[in-house]
């Protein structure tokens, strides 16, 4: 065998012939996964219509009966929380604070993704579930960690998994201020007003889904499945509640990045 440097000319214009087409369809294999990857993380067109959401990411409808199976939340109440954390962007961040009024600098909160959650408490939903992979730019994961969590709020504080307004202050401040009733506090009275803003997403979205249920397709394999089945979640080896009191107090006050 001749080495590359030495090779005919012929040979050596095949070689770098099928270099070029292996070069170019590697290029093209990217190109194509990062615009795919980026139109995937779009928000709907209409985030008002829940019947639209989850018709154009039938993904997303499956992913919301699988929450629901597990947690016992209505999708209702998981999407309007998802509309008032991120309108359903993918990668929403808080606003940065200013510097010297006009230099970007940090952000206040360490919220992500679709659900906005912090650091902590995403750390928290991963050891407790097993979902050591999981991404808070993941529709699939944000609608699993908004059920866990109203899931605890449920049952450590006592709330209907239907009452939207108390749920989410608890989602808002923490499991430690809702029940210290920090949302009463003078500052944060426009709290409240969300609140109730979100419950009424809620009630919007129930309606819509109702409208609608006939033309979302149900996956197969769900046929087989009960509509109020709820898979039980992981073993709480009888530290919840305490691990959520001791807990509360020291998380990161949480902040929607739409206030």
């Amino acid at each position: 065998m001749y080495p590359l440097c030495v090779l005919p000319a012929r040979s050596r214009a095949r070689s770098e012939n099928r270099d070029e087409a292996a070069s170019c369809k590697t290029g093209f294999i990217l190109a194509f996964a990062l615009l795919t990857a980026g139109c995937a993380s779009l928000p709907p067109p209409d985030v008002s219509d829940a019947c639209t959401i989850l018709e154009d990411r039938k993904s997303w409808y499956d992913a919301a009966l699988k929450a629901r199976d597990r947690w016992n939340l209505p999708p209702s109440l998981t999407l309007a929380f998802i509309h008032q954390e991120s309108s359903f962007k993918a990668g929403a961040k808080p606003p940065r604070t200013k510097l010297l009024g006009f230099i970007p600098w940090k952000r206040k909160t360490s919220a992500r993704g679709y659900a906005q959650a912090i650091d902590a408490t995403w750390k928290q939903y991963k050891k407790e579930t097993g979902n050591r992979f999981a991404r808070r730019s993941s529709f699939k994961y944000a609608v699993d960690f908004i059920g866990w969590y109203n899931n605890k709020s449920v049952r450590t504080l006592g709330i209907s998994p239907n009452d939207a307004y108390n749920l989410y202050l608890a989602y808002h401040e923490g499991w430690g201020g809702y029940r210290k009733k920090s949302y009463l506090k003078k500052e944060k009275k426009w709290l409240i007003g969300v609140a109730k803003k979100v419950a009424g997403r809620k009630r919007v979205y129930e309606k819509q889904l109702e409208s609608c249920a006939g033309r979302l397709k149900v996956p197969w394999y769900r046929l087989w499945v009960n509509a109020e089945t709820v898979v039980p979640a992981p073993p709480s080896r009888g530290r919840t509640s305490a691990k959520i009191s001791s807990r509360a107090g020291n998380m990161e006050p949480r902040r929607s990045h739409t206030l």
